[in-house]
């Protein structure tokens, strides 16, 4: 089962899939948030079931002294939607500086100020699930490949 991963903006929400064995996240798509929510919820729904998807990691915004601020608040309230509306586990993981990251990635990369913005929030979106996924630990099964735990 893959994982998710999302960058929620208020303009955007980044999504990153994991691979099937939970190794490496690629980016697959930036949605455009509309006034109505539930149809940001109806595009996730269908990558959900297209993807086969068993967990959602969602940034995390704190401020950088570690407390929560509005942005982690409306991160925490959608969490909690995705939560009742996908009956998925959703973990809320720290976000700090991760579009930083990806902006530098992609400077460093020579990309265009306009091909950036179409791709920054999928690239933080990748840096959110990958941090997750390495975070995990690793066991060994009996086949003789190593796989996070689960």
């Amino acid at each position: 089962m893959r994982k998710m991963g999302l960058d929620l903006g208020t303009k955007t929400i980044g999504v990153a899939i994991s691979d099937e064995l939970g190794w490496t996240a690629q980016g697959i798509e930036t949605v455009t948030r509309n006034k109505d929510i539930e149809k940001d919820l109806e595009r996730l729904d269908y990558l959900i079931k297209e993807h086969n998807v068993s967990e959602i990691v969602l940034g995390y915004p704190k401020n950088m002294n570690g407390t929560v601020g509005e942005r982690g608040q409306a991160s925490e309230q959608f969490a909690e939607l995705l939560k009742s509306r996908f009956q998925l586990p959703v973990h809320l993981w720290d976000e700090r500086l991760t579009t930083v990251a990806a902006e530098k990635m992609l400077l460093d990369a020579d990309v265009s100020r306009k091909k950036r913005k179409k791709v920054i929030d999928k690239l933080a979106a990748v840096i959110i699930l990958q941090s997750y996924l390495d975070s995990r630990p690793i066991k060994r099964d009996l086949s003789g490949f190593y796989r996070p735990f689960e």
